[in-house]
């Protein structure tokens, strides 16, 4: 597959400078106001109404080279492993010391991308790549399904039973984290062809119908391959692989959420039917068995491959939005990084998508009124991670929270239960970069204007492009990089400067055959004003 190249390599001769969860403390962290040089640069970058679009690409290309900056910090050498994450001064000696499948992919795009817009060349991205899948291919996995554990060593590659001295963690297998690790694999074959051999010899022996529960029509969480000796988690063995599994307790039962990348992977490989593609809900029906969620959905009853599906909506401002889960940034925008929903689904992702960015951005400007947008898990500021997002996107009642505070909106159930009156104020908003960058493809002048302010007016940008985490009211910044976070920028960015061949690596072929026949025949209930695609 040929891609053609942006290059940026002059911008680097001028000296311009998951979900994996990090565990980071307090002392992280910055509230130290903005710096002046990256204020000027950042002001030189691009105006505010998006005029000048060579300005702009400017900014994209410089901010590209950063983040990548951040990933030849993270990885380590001998292994073509990423850490899961880093001090913000890049330093080795302040990685995490551990990586999970998602970081691994999140790498490969990375370098991908950095070779498509010119900042490394094609033997140093072959050799970088072909390090990572020789070290893949010897990680321990559990041999039956193809399926890696959650974490592993990136100095050694060796399975992780503890993240520290007093963070035990008991390895698991887990559905989503292994789909971001395909699609990487996925997306390294086709873009580097010297390399599809290695890289589909790991992925071809990946089952994502070890996930699939038939009785349900939806994936689990994953599974352990040791007894939990828990009564609540069922012992299984879905795909027959030879001895029981343990699974989570839970589905994935929402269907604008991450983990349909896992769903879109086991389609795509025929190891899981179309039909599963209808078995998440786009919501609950309103009937007072869900009135725990959010609200009340409004609706209704549609059909596909036999399969009955309640199109429902969440109002929010004006807006009638399929929700996520939570009503993070993430759960919606990462899986469209590398397949366009939104041009297979005319009547379903293409009306929600731009409607879910403007939901968010509504949320920051005029509701919470932080003068900033952009909500997805992401490190806490204050220390640790979180989930964060805006509460009446998300289906799940508490839903996750745009402060630090956790303040949160308990609507009204029609029929079932009162709420309460709306917050009249947010407390401490958390903001991440990454999320801004989620939203680039849909409202691109008010993205980029967006992370121009957080660099602004904050400390927020350093050697590895933007910091993770921004609490709003108090200026304090968390001074770290995640592969995660950093990886979605990256494919982000490698999209918009590289005429979407991030996305042409991973959906053409079987992806597009299996998968764009579904969303062309679905219609979402969504409606309302959103930004424009493409302006």
């Amino acid at each position: 597959m040929t891609r053609r190249r942006t290059t940026v390599a002059a911008l680097a001769a001028a000296g311009m400078a998951l979900a994996a969860s990090a565990t980071i403390p307090a002392s992280a962290t910055s509230t130290a106001g903005p710096a002046a040089a990256e204020r000027a640069a950042h002001d030189r970058g691009d105006d505010d109404r998006g005029k000048d679009r060579g300005k702009r690409q400017r900014l994209l290309e410089r901010w590209t080279q950063d983040t990548w900056t951040s990933f030849e910090a993270l990885v380590v050498d001998e292994t073509g492993l990423p850490d899961d994450n880093i001090g913000g001064d890049l330093s080795p000696e302040s990685r995490g010391g551990y990586t999970s499948p998602t970081n691994i992919g999140a790498y490969l795009w990375s370098t991908v991308v950095a070779r498509d817009t010119g900042l490394i060349d094609d033997a140093e991205a072959r050799d970088r790549m072909a390090t990572t899948l020789e070290s893949v291919a010897g990680l321990e996995k559990h041999e039956p399904s193809g399926m890696f554990y959650n974490w592993y060593d990136p100095a050694t590659g060796a399975k992780l039973d503890a993240l520290g001295e007093d963070d035990p963690v008991e390895p698991f297998l887990s559905s989503v984290d292994n789909g971001w690790l395909a699609t990487g694999l996925l997306l390294a074959a086709n873009a580097e062809p010297s390399l599809a051999d290695e890289a589909d010899a790991v992925r071809e022996q990946m089952d994502f119908g070890c996930f699939y529960d038939p009785e349900v029509n939806q994936i689990r969480g994953g599974f352990w391959d040791t007894d939990q000796d828990d009564p609540n988690l069922p012992a299984d063995d879905y795909c027959s692989m030879g001895s029981d599994v343990w699974y989570t307790g839970h589905h994935y039962g929402a269907f604008n959420t991450e983990p349909r990348i896992a769903s879109y992977l086991g389609i795509a490989e025929g190891q899981i039917p179309a039909e599963h593609y209808f078995g998440p809900v786009r919501t609950f029906e309103p009937t007072c068995d869900w009135s725990w969620t959010e609200t009340d959905a409004s609706g209704e009853w549609r059909s596909y491959l036999g399969v009955d599906v309640f199109e429902g909506t969440l109002p929010y401002r004006g807006m009638d939005i399929v929700p996520t889960w939570g009503g993070s940034m993430f759960e919606a925008l990462m899986v469209p990084l590398f397949v366009p929903e939104e041009e297979w689904g005319p009547d379903s992702w293409a009306v929600n998508h731009p409607l879910y960015v403007q939901g968010q951005i509504e949320h920051g400007l005029k509701e919470a009124d932080y003068g900033y947008w952009g909500f997805s898990p992401s490190n806490d500021p204050a220390g640790g991670y979180r989930e964060y997002g805006v509460d009446q996107l998300g289906m799940d009642g508490p839903g996750y929270t745009s402060d630090q505070e956790r303040t949160s909106v308990d609507q009204p159930y029609e029929g079932c239960r009162e709420g309460s009156e709306a917050p009249t104020e947010y407390g401490d908003g958390v903001v991440t970069p990454h999320a801004s960058f989620l939203a680039l493809r849909y409202a691109p002048q008010e993205a980029v204007k967006n992370l121009r302010r957080i660099a602004r007016d904050f400390d927020a940008y350093g050697p590895g492009g933007f910091y993770d985490a921004v609490a709003v009211r108090s200026g304090q910044v968390s001074e770290r990089y995640l592969a995660l976070d950093q990886g979605m920028i990256m494919a982000a960015l490698g999209n918009a400067l590289d005429h979407d061949s991030v996305r042409g690596y991973v959906s053409d072929g079987a992806v597009e055959d299996s998968l764009r026949p579904l969303m062309e025949m679905e219609e979402f209930g969504s409606s309302g004003r959103g930004p424009s695609l493409g302006k």
